[in-house]
């Protein structure tokens, strides 16, 4: 007897989780991705900054340990009624004719899992000048960048007007992940950077731009303003109630500032939904961020006027959201949800299969605001914390996220030589 077919669409938090633990013993699982490793994003920043080496801050699909098939691949379209997707070879700027021969593949239980990417709200210049940091790649284009910005502003004809244009980072989104952003650059700005580059590093600033009233707006008033209040103390611009006009390859247009020069623009506003999402006809939310609707058992609803359900089909992580109990597109929704379907599918056929309804457990929201400071956002009746109990909270969580335990105690090793021998950046 042939073994179910399972199909993975995305390799990000959840379909990751999904391939690393759905039984190969009973289903036959194939996992369909245009990137052949998943990204540990919490850890991007810091691997970006120099904390630890990049293959620490991703791991690969296939795996030695993993019997799962992966298709490096997007999934176009997919056919409900033949239960069949649609999908094209992903390989940029590749000639070779079967780099762009659509293929298909037949499923008895669809996955959706496709993520989402950055939404640039259309703003010109933006896809072609700005920075992201959604995976391992990102991190690395940061790096380069920011040292070419050095060398640039160390050559002797260089003048100090120039050096602190290139030298300014412009960050637009001030939410955790343009915040975490900041605050390592920060930490690498006041500490290697004033060895390696002691001519030049005291022009290096850097800027948050944020449309919203102010920065880190998920948390509570009081914690918002004393990070607000903190990064202003470290010499941090905070511009918020700004409008990003247009972008070119050196200026920024402010509507309330006007021309603003940068060397190096980092954009973390948020999320936008996939091609494949769009497409779909299934029900998908109305507001915000499109994504689409399932049951309390995470399987699609057919349609925006239909309670019927496909029931070999489920979508979960940030391109999906449960109906009636919305849910926000973080790595701990995505990984719970995908816990949920790992005990689902792995239960079915034993002698007591899972059968209950999913359920999310809130953690405590934990952001790194530089200096070995944090914020900890309350929960329930307990009020929220900072200081350096909440960096620590926030460096152990991110050691955690990493699944492989040969990776966490590479990273726990690093940062012990970091620590006694300062960060070796230049070399890596």
């Amino acid at each position: 007897m042939s073994q179910p077919r399972i199909v993975i669409v995305g390799s990000g938090w959840a379909g990751f989780y999904l391939a690393e633990f759905l039984s190969t013993t009973v289903y036959s699982v194939t996992i369909v991705s245009p990137r052949r490793t998943s990204a540990y994003t919490p850890l991007l920043a810091s691997a970006a900054c120099g904390l630890f080496n990049f293959y620490l801050a991703e791991e690969p699909v296939r795996s030695k340990t993993r019997k799962c098939r992966y298709i490096k691949a997007n999934v176009v379209g997919v056919d409900f009624d033949s239960r069949t997707v649609h999908c094209l070879p992903a390989f940029e700027d590749d000639d070779d004719e079967i780099s762009h021969e659509n293929f298909e593949l037949e499923y008895d239980y669809l996955i959706l899992a496709p993520g989402c990417v950055p939404n640039t709200f259309n703003t010109p210049g933006v896809a072609e000048n700005a920075l992201f940091m959604k995976n391992v790649s990102d991190a690395m284009a940061l790096r380069k960048l920011l040292f070419d910005l050095l060398e640039k502003a160390s050559l002797p004809n260089c003048p100090v007007e120039r050096k602190k244009e290139l030298l300014h980072v412009a960050i637009v989104g001030g939410g955790p992940t343009g915040v975490e952003i900041t605050a390592e650059l920060n930490d690498l700005a006041h500490k290697e950077l004033n060895d390696l580059y002691p001519e030049v590093a005291r022009y290096l600033s850097i800027s948050i731009y944020d449309v919203a009233p102010n920065i880190l707006g998920s948390y509570d008033q009081k914690l918002y303003e004393y990070a607000n209040a903190e990064l202003l103390r470290r010499g941090i611009g905070i511009e918020t109630n700004t409008h990003i006009e247009k972008v070119d390859k050196y200026t920024l247009y402010i509507k309330e500032k006007g021309r603003v020069p940068y060397g190096m623009l980092l954009w973390s506003t948020g999320n936008k939904a996939v091609p494949l999402v769009t497409s779909l006809d299934v029900r998908k939310t109305e507001k915000g961020v499109v994504r689409i609707l399932t049951d309390d058992h995470l399987r699609v609803f057919k349609s925006r006027k239909s309670d019927e359900i496909y029931d070999n089909v489920y979508a979960l992580g940030d391109a999906a959201d449960i109906e009636g109990n919305s849910l926000p597109t973080t790595a701990e929704v995505a990984v719970q949800k995908a816990k949920y379907l790992v005990n689902f599918f792995n239960s079915r056929g034993t002698a007591k299969p899972s059968s209950v309804p999913f359920t999310y457990t809130e953690k405590q929201l934990v952001s790194y605001i530089g200096s070995h400071d944090g914020v900890i956002a309350g929960r329930g009746d307990k009020d929220g914390w900072t200081g350096r109990s909440a960096w620590l909270a926030w460096r152990s969580g991110s050691v955690m996220w990493t699944r492989s335990w040969r990776n966490r105690i590479a990273i726990l090793l690093t940062w012990i030589l970091n620590a006694i021998f300062g960060t070796e950046i230049a070399k890596m």
